[in-house]
């Protein structure tokens, strides 16, 4: 399923909450579930910084193993940038959305085995060329030129050779189809093609998508009931000097153990926290080699939009400014997803616009396309920017061209005390909830192996 313009955190400290840069989000919301937690161990064996999805899944998959293990959380709640708030009494995601990639996703078989109600995502898409439907032809040329792209980064990508980016594997002709398949694909990459790692498009699977009736933020908080998380605690330095970890908090407290899980966002972990002795240089080229992500959304209630049928895309072509992405009918609702790309997303920071400027570009964008007269009662309620988030800055983290050997490279524990784990090191689903959360499992399964040897 998801960037943040870095701010000056200062290496080694971890940004504060109230940094000048939340003055262009809306206000905090609370989180729809909030889970119950449970205390810390006096005696932790593992510690693990984050209570995102990839902090939950290690915590989950240490306790299983019978592992004492203790989870140290900046914000005050749990799920990372997955967040569901309710709005005019439904259920809305305002991070990830999107269960990707069902068959290779352990949050969809999760789901079903805790019977969290699942719903598969439409198939089909709303197409239109400018204010009108597009006729048969034109929704058939538009899935054509989406097949052939899509073909041709995914056999570019198989070829032997140097990784290039993905943009220089589209193929040629795509004619008035073309640019919206680059658009497209930009938004889902979080950058444009041609700062994406070809080698990254085809691990994207888009198959059997799926999303949550009370949100995915919701059902992530409802996986950390009973885990024991601390809020409200920011690391700012972790000593790994004696083969064994201590973690040093914002308000100076510390914390021991045998071996830390490091979850802290790519974008994050750039400035902090600080290491001692500082990361060996091939660490920290992986880290600082990854680029940010953006693909932020307004919310809208839109009653009289004319689109109709839940969950549907709407591709919309042949008009200058047209929506990065449209998610219409949310759940069958008056709500939609306005979707930002970075080129909106920059081009609204450079001129200053917070959210409510936001929300001038989304109406100033749909009132282009389908009439002031449709917008009568078009209200945005929400505006996301993990871009401007401290604990976050970024929606994920992408690859550029020749990066891609960092994910397995950061698989790797540095002084058998401090493992990484995130969305990040997924090779298969980079830029889910669903792979971070895998990631933060695998990394604990590791560690497990390494604490006791022959029990895993």
């Amino acid at each position: 399923m998801q960037d943040q313009r870095r701010q000056d955190a200062g290496r080694g400290v971890s940004p504060d909450p109230r940094a000048a840069g939340d003055r262009s989000a809306d206000p905090p919301r609370a989180p729809a579930y909030r889970p119950r937690l449970a205390p810390l161990p006096d005696d932790p064996e593992v510690l693990v910084i984050g209570a995102g999805a990839a902090g939950i899944g290690a915590a989950r998959t240490l306790a299983a193993r019978g592992v004492a293990v203790a989870v140290l959380e900046a914000r005050d709640r749990v799920g990372g940038r997955a967040l569901t708030v309710t709005l005019r009494g439904h259920a809305l995601d305002l991070g990830a959305h999107w269960l990707h990639a069902g068959p290779i996703n352990p949050l969809v078989a999760l789901g079903r085995a805790r019977g969290e109600r699942l719903r598969r995502a439409a198939q089909d898409s709303h197409v239109w060329v400018g204010r009108r439907p597009g006729r048969s032809d034109e929704v058939r040329a538009n899935a054509r030129a989406f097949a052939r792209a899509d073909h041709a980064m995914t056999r570019g990508a198989a070829q032997p050779g140097a990784d290039r980016p993905a943009a220089r594997a589209l193929p040629p002709g795509l004619g008035p189809w073309g640019a919206r398949v680059a658009q497209v694909h930009g938004l889902v990459s979080g950058r444009p093609l041609g700062e994406v790692s070809l080698q990254d498009f085809p691990s994207m699977e888009y198959s059997d998508n799926f999303f949550l009736a009370d949100g995915y933020g919701s059902y992530l908080a409802r996986l950390a009931d009973g885990l024991p998380v601390a809020l409200g605690t920011a690391v700012t330095r972790v000593d790994w000097s004696d083969r064994r970890v201590r973690l040093t908090t914002a308000g100076g407290r510390e914390y021991r153990a045998r071996a830390v899980i490091v979850t802290v966002p790519m974008m994050v972990l750039r400035d902090g926290p600080a290491f001692t002795p500082p990361l060996p240089n091939a660490v920290r080229a992986a880290i600082d080699g990854f680029t940010t992500g953006i693909y932020e959304h307004a919310v809208l209630h839109w009653p009289s939009s004319p689109f109709r049928g839940r969950d549907r895309l709407a591709a919309i072509h042949g008009r200058r400014h047209t929506p990065p992405g449209l998610l219409t009918r949310i759940d069958g609702t008056p709500f939609h997803y306005y979707e930002l790309d970075l080129h909106e997303a920059a081009a609204l920071d450079a001129a200053g616009a917070g959210a409510d400027g936001v929300r001038r570009h989304v109406r100033a964008v749909l009132g282009n396309l389908f009439g002031a007269a449709r917008l009568r009662d078009l209200t945005i309620p929400a505006v996301s920017a993990w871009r401007h988030d401290p604990w976050s800055r970024g929606s994920w983290a992408v690859v550029p061209p020749g990066h891609a050997p960092a994910r397995q490279s950061l698989h790797a524990p540095v002084g058998d005390t401090v493992w990484f784990a995130g969305e990040a090191l997924s090779r298969e689903q980079w830029g889910t909830v669903g792979g971070a959360y895998a990631e933060g499992s695998r990394a604990a399964e590791a560690v497990a192996a390494r604490l006791r040897p022959g029990t895993a």
